[in-house]
């Protein structure tokens, strides 16, 4: 009897560990909000130019989303444009209505049909194929240089270009579940947190992103939780090219080489006020800047999630290269 109780408390330690484990979604949707919330998410299923990939969630780090093609509607678009030519004004505004009441989809399409035009025809000035692109870019908010495929980035270093279908992303949030249609997100960062495995990692700063002064993901979040008292041990390597600071080249302990030069002038500065080109770490969002340069081990004073950048008070996103930091908490 005291066997089988054995084996039921560790099963319901072991269930209770893996409940733990949770996935949160920060979204940034077209329109410049952001929304982050918990998801059963557990893999995306990309497809690719060879063949489809089942990525674990745990090891994505960041989903960018282009606009995939809906090319079931060329036949239908291409009869609506050359509507768009007719003598008649009733017919051209009929069809300029039903090309904007499109799906987002339509756009790469509307677009390959417009530049594939072979005939020469006078556009009219009203109720054009140009116009009608034009209105569905702003009725979705996309820009001139949207992509056409999803770009997964895989443990802060790999890019897989792909397309990731869904229809909508539903999240739990403080103010509810919301359910988030795919036309209307940007990106999507990801973090999957598991308490039992997370106090060790190494993660990649990219100088084109993980800027202090970028205020849209500047701060890579590393998933792992400190408290108060805990030992924080930082190591960092690496080169970047800030593009802000006259394309000089940094190290992680601020040291810097100028453009053309040979070597780099080491940053001999005992100062804990952060340099520019330095690791930079805060625990919590809302914590302050604390530098750890190329090496860094003391105990933390507060409790958290653990934030890593780069800092620099200019943000540039011609910003080229990347410190790899391992982290240590115990």
């Amino acid at each position: 009897m005291k066997k089988l109780s054995l084996v039921i408390t560790l099963l319901f330690l072991s269930l209770l560990s893996f409940s733990q484990t949770k996935t949160e979604f920060t979204l940034t949707l077209k329109d410049g909000s952001i929304v982050t919330g918990t998801t059963k998410v557990t893999k995306i299923s990309l497809s690719t130019e060879y063949g489809k990939l089942e990525i674990p969630i745990k090891n994505v780090s960041s989903i960018e989303l282009g606009i995939v093609a809906d090319n079931s509607l060329k036949n239908t678009i291409t009869s609506l444009v050359n509507q768009l030519y007719d003598n008649n004004e009733e017919p051209r505004s009929k069809a300029f209505s039903s090309l904007t009441a499109l799906k987002i989809g339509a756009i790469p399409v509307l677009e390959d049909v417009i530049f594939s035009l072979t005939e020469e025809k006078v556009a009219f000035e009203d109720f054009n194929a140009e116009d009608a692109l034009s209105e569905l870019k702003i009725k979705y908010n996309v820009g001139s240089d949207y992509k056409t495929k999803d770009n997964v980035v895989i443990d802060n270093e790999y890019n897989m270009g792909g397309n990731y279908d869904f229809s909508s992303i539903e999240l739990k949030t403080e103010y509810g579940t919301l359910n988030i249609p795919r036309e209307k997100i940007e990106k999507i960062d990801v973090m999957f947190i598991d308490p039992s495995n997370s106090n060790n990692k190494t993660l990649k700063l990219n100088a084109s992103t993980h800027i202090t002064s970028n205020n849209n993901g500047g701060w890579l979040k590393t998933g792992i939780i400190v408290k108060a008292n805990q030992t924080i041990t930082i190591s960092a390597k690496g080169e970047i090219i800030l593009a802000s600071l006259s394309n000089n080249t940094y190290k992680p302990d601020g040291s810097v080489k100028s453009a053309g030069a040979d070597s780099f002038i080491g940053n001999a500065s005992s100062s804990d006020y952060p340099t520019y080109g330095n690791v930079v770490f805060k625990i919590g969002e809302k914590g302050a800047a604390t530098k750890a340069g190329a090496k860094y081990a003391k105990k933390a004073t507060l409790s958290g999630m653990l934030y890593l950048s780069i800092h620099e008070t200019v943000y540039n996103p011609v910003n080229s290269g990347s410190y790899i930091v391992s982290i240590n908490v115990k």
